[in-house]
């Protein structure tokens, strides 16, 4: 138990390092986040960055030698915090995404509150750590699991493993095919979504039929391959399971190099 423990804070280190790069890299998340409800529009962006300054202190404390209870006490206190506000999120603004990582345009859903947790549990079994990560020995292999875990649960990564996945099984049968967990015909869903606002707001980007969908968390998500001034994108349509107005679906355009937003149109007319 003790190397299992030791092992965690560079785990947890390169993770707060990678969420900090990715806050500094593209500060404009902070927009597309509950921040801008939470502590105000005009703040959101400073406390974005800080949150992003306290991460990289946090992680190098947690890298680099030497190793104190303290560093890890504060890792539990971060993981607590990134908890409590996607929480916050899911619940007052379920159509913010995290900003946790990376751009992505996903709500807040239950893969990034369950990583939120796993860290914390990380975190947690780091406080009891008699070492620093580098007395772990072989236990630090045991890290390659932990970090699969973490990309699974990452949907910011989902476009290097999982929609190869998705697409390579739409290759093997016709999409329209497959139903959904709540058995809603994919076809139902088109016809919804070509009867919707968001839907004519984007409809000169797009360039393809749907090539791609899945469910989470009450949620259709429909992809479309589309273009935005020059780029090749995906236009990405959330689809509520339990609403049925017209204005009710939400669509983000992403770049498909980057995964960052090109554009998400945020009031929606209904004529």
């Amino acid at each position: 138990m003790g190397a299992f423990a030791a092992a965690q804070p560079l785990l947890i280190g390169l993770l707060l390092l990678w969420s900090s790069y990715g806050k500094f890299a593209d500060p404009k998340q902070a927009e597309r986040t509950a921040l801008p409800r939470l502590v105000g529009e005009s703040r959101a962006g400073f406390a974005y960055r800080t949150v992003a300054g306290v991460e990289a202190l946090v992680a190098l404390a947690l890298v680099l030698p030497p190793f104190w209870v303290i560093e890890a006490v504060a890792a539990v206190a971060l993981a607590l915090g990134f908890t409590g506000f996607l929480g916050y999120s899911k619940i007052v603004v379920p159509e913010a995404s995290c900003g946790c990582l990376k751009a992505s345009a996903k709500p807040v859903g239950v893969r990034a509150i369950a990583r939120a947790l796993l860290l914390l549990a990380t975190a947690g079994v780091a406080v009891f750590a008699p070492g620093g990560w580098w007395t772990a020995g072989p236990m630090l292999l045991v890290l390659v699991v932990e970090a699969t875990a973490f990309a699974m649960l990452s949907a910011e990564l989902d476009r290097y493993w999982l929609l190869p996945l998705r697409r390579f099984r739409i290759r093997l049968s016709h999409p329209y095919a497959g139903t959904a967990s709540d058995d809603t015909p994919l076809v139902a869903t088109q016809r919804r979504v070509l009867l919707s606002p968001a839907y004519r707001a984007v409809d000169g980007m797009l360039s393809s039929d749907i090539h791609d969908y899945w469910d989470e968390d009450g949620w259709r998500f429909v992809s479309y391959a589309a273009r935005y001034d020059g780029h090749r994108a995906t236009a990405v349509f959330a689809v509520p399971h339990h609403d049925d107005s017209p204005d009710a679906i939400r669509v983000a355009v992403v770049e498909e190099s980057t995964g960052l937003t090109l554009y998400r149109p945020t009031v929606l007319a209904t004529t």
